[in-house]
């Protein structure tokens, strides 16, 4: 049976919980924020299928792509709306118009982030735009499953791990699936998230009634983008806050640049991500996915006529059906070459380091009476992080000018 000694071998992919023929695992939340498995032990059976399908117990062999790509969406709006190039929406369509179904991420009423899945049109736009949270994956494996054996075409786009672990809880091969990782920092705490989107509410409505006598439940919220850039571009995205207050028309509640968000920063910074992402072992080919998508950075010097600070995606192509499929749709590609992309997104490092005050913060979380400050504190890059920080910007400068 599946049993978490080490909070580094889990990545919460829930696939465990959804293989149990006995439905005696679920999912708690720990004092971090993040879910791990728990079994009742009188119901077990000790069938071990929870330990089958456990994509960090048993992991794939890493495949290497067949291509690499710089893909952009032809259609303007949509690229707008997503966060770098628009593939996820072309891909996404296509797989509705020839009646299938399409798992992905989106935000429940609490504006949590969890997964589900749609047959319209209209429930892809919830999919869109990067969601920087881990989400619950909930039994969308088990539906997805269902699907598939229906003989209906099957999208699903997740985390490395997620699908990693959808792959091993499917235990074979569906032509009719299509399986779509994003390249991934790795994922923050729910629970910090919740704290800080507390805090920001209390705030906002500061702000519009200049007293602290109003209830948060006067605002509602209509949207929240991670990755906005319609405002400065895709280069220098902000996170924003779309919503009402009482009776006002929408408008934005709050919007910040990304360098100045404290919730992107203590996530960037490495200050709460979940403890198996220091270590990923689903990325970079173990997943087996069919596409990687990302962001391609460093595409204005690399392929400058094909850069037009609208959002570019970089996507790797591992097996033939995603390439059949990617071809066949309304995009603009270009080629690239997996050393140089390699080099410019920090998304494929395997090992990254957990900040110094990772602990400490924490730690002071229990009493912290101001979430922003903690962050702020605990996000500040050490002297070693700041040389690492030069080292890597020189050696991209470097880069840059041996490819011109």
């Amino acid at each position: 049976m599946i049993n978490i000694t080490e909070k580094s071998n889990c990545c919460g992919c829930s696939a465990c919980v959804q293989r149990c023929p006995k439905q005696c695992i679920t999912l708690k939340e720990d004092e971090e924020g993040f879910f791990y498995p728990q079994i009742d032990k009188n119901n077990c059976i000790e069938c071990n299928l929870c330990e089958k399908v456990c994509p960090l117990i048993n992991p794939f062999e890493k495949i290497t792509p067949i291509k690499v790509l710089a893909v952009k969406n032809r259609n303007e709006e949509e690229r707008l709306a997503s966060s770098s190039g628009g593939v996820f929406i072309a891909l996404a369509k296509y797989v509705i118009s020839h009646g299938g179904v399409v798992f992905g991420a989106v935000f429940d009423e609490k504006w949590e982030v969890k997964h589900t899945y749609t047959e319209t049109i209209e429930g892809i736009r919830p999919m869109m735009g990067s969601k920087y949270l881990q989400s619950r994956i909930e039994n969308t494996f088990s539906e997805a499953e269902l699907f598939l054996k229906q003989g209906r075409k099957v999208m699903f786009i997740g985390t490395p791990c997620q699908i990693t672990g959808l792959k091993k809880y499917l235990r074979k091969e569906y032509s009719n699936l299509l399986a779509v990782d994003v390249l991934c920092h790795g994922v923050p705490s729910p629970r910090i998230w919740r704290k800080y989107l507390n805090v920001q509410l209390n705030q906002i409505n500061f702000r519009c009634v200049k007293s602290n006598a109003t209830e948060v439940s006067s605002i509602k919220i209509d949207n929240i983008n991670f990755r906005d850039k319609k405002t400065n571009g895709w280069k220098d995205y902000r996170f924003v806050i779309y919503g009402k207050y009482k009776s006002m028309d929408k408008k934005i509640l709050l919007s910040e640049s990304h360098n100045n968000n404290t919730f992107i920063k203590g996530f960037l910074s490495n200050v709460y991500l979940r403890p198996s992402c220091y270590n990923c072992r689903c990325k970079n080919g173990v997943s087996q996915s069919d596409l990687t998508l990302a962001d391609f950075w460093g595409i204005d010097w690399i392929l400058p006529d094909f850069y037009d600070d609208k959002g570019v995606s970089l996507v790797l192509v591992n097996s033939e059906k995603g390439d059949i499929l990617l071809y066949s749709l309304n995009l603009d590609i270009n080629t690239s070459a997996f050393p140089i992309v390699k080099k410019l997104n920090g998304g494929f490092k395997e090992k990254i380091q957990s900040h110094p005050k990772r602990r400490k913060f924490f730690k002071k979380l229990k009493t912290c009476e101001n979430l922003i400050n903690l962050i702020n504190e605990c996000s500040k890059p050490t002297f070693k992080i700041r040389l690492l920080n030069k080292i890597n910007y020189i050696n991209q400068k470097l880069l840059k000018w041996n490819h011109q």
